[in-house]
């Protein structure tokens, strides 16, 4: 299962119920980070969020309302007594910027390696992590915003069912069952290798997350939320009237994003990244309701636990 805290949902300036954008994704025990906001820290905290689970931080861009929140986040997990390795990525410009930040957060006790993320090429988490599930990926996704952007998704593929008699029928011992079901290969006192598809019957659906950080409408967002469990989109302006307003400052309106929700084929959307001018964001979900029925209005604490179909089981 994946579960999925929004913990910021402001654009520009933090308000008294809204902390800076901030999403947290959590699987088995460890856990991705979109963007670091104002009030990331404090907003976990208020969310039952454990930070100190991260693997790494996902940027999408260098605007303060997204990155702000960073230096001090990297100071406490330091007095927290964090000791493994931390990832951030972040597009074009995470070298000119990760310095400044490094600088801010002073002396740490755990390494921290920033990464540009190069192209829309996925990145394995299990390099990170041999706690994701087998073959989790992240996949950056080329955004339109005023400077270099980055949306994420977040994949967690699910194996075909295990055959236990299967196993038993070429020799597997047991012990060795679990890396089969992991997607490796084992191989048998005799020499033999056994693949995973031996055992394991067709792939089934896995869990599909997609984090739009700020954009205005495109292909690629559009393609990479397809059949997406959960799709968060940048809803800076509430208004159908604004669209000119979200087009010169590369954002989207609430029924841009729906669009978005709808065309992808998405279970679930939620809205976020709210102007400070919108003080009621559910006033203007009919907007975006009357494209996709079944939007949301993110906050500052939803929460959500993503689950494999049960008739896959």
């Amino acid at each position: 299962m994946l579960t999925i805290t929004l913990l910021g949902t402001a654009a520009t300036m933090p308000l008294p119920d809204r902390a800076l954008t901030a999403a947290v994704a959590e699987c088995g025990g460890h856990a991705l980070l979109f963007d670091c906001g104002e009030g990331t820290q404090a907003a976990a905290r208020r969310a039952g969020v454990n930070l100190m689970k991260l693997d790494a931080i996902c940027l999408t861009h260098y605007h303060g309302d997204h990155i702000f929140g960073l230096p001090g986040l990297l100071q406490t997990l330091g007095c927290q007594g964090r000791v493994r390795p931390l990832t951030i990525y972040g597009p074009e410009g995470i070298g000119d910027i990760w310095p400044a930040l490094r600088t801010l957060a002073g002396p740490l006790l755990y390494p921290v390696k920033a990464e540009q993320v190069m192209g829309t090429e996925p990145i394995s988490l299990n390099a990170l992590s041999d706690r994701w599930p087998a073959g989790a990926a992240l996949t950056p996704i080329r955004t339109r915003h005023r400077v270099p952007s980055r949306g994420y998704r977040l994949d967690l593929p699910r194996a075909g069912r295990f055959a236990p008699e299967k196993a038993r029928e070429l020799g597997v011992p047991v012990p060795q069952w679990k890396l089969l079901q992991r997607g490796e290969s084992v191989t048998l006192e005799n020499g033999q290798t056994i693949g995973p598809e031996a055992v394991l019957g067709p792939a089934r659906r896995g869990l599909r997350f997609v984090f739009s950080g700020d954009t205005a409408p495109c292909a690629a967002l559009e393609q990479a939320a397809e059949k997406a469990d959960l799709f968060i989109c940048d809803a800076t302006y509430p208004d159908n009237e604004q669209e000119n307003q979200a087009k010169q400052w590369g954002h989207s309106t609430f029924a841009q994003g729906a669009k978005i929700a709808r065309d992808a084929g998405v279970r679930r959307f939620w809205l976020a990244h709210y102007s400070p001018m919108i003080t009621d964001p559910e006033e203007a979900l009919p907007h975006a309701q009357a494209i996709f029925p079944a939007a949301e209005c993110g906050f500052d604490g939803k929460q959500i636990i993503l689950q494999y179909d049960e008739e896959n089981q």
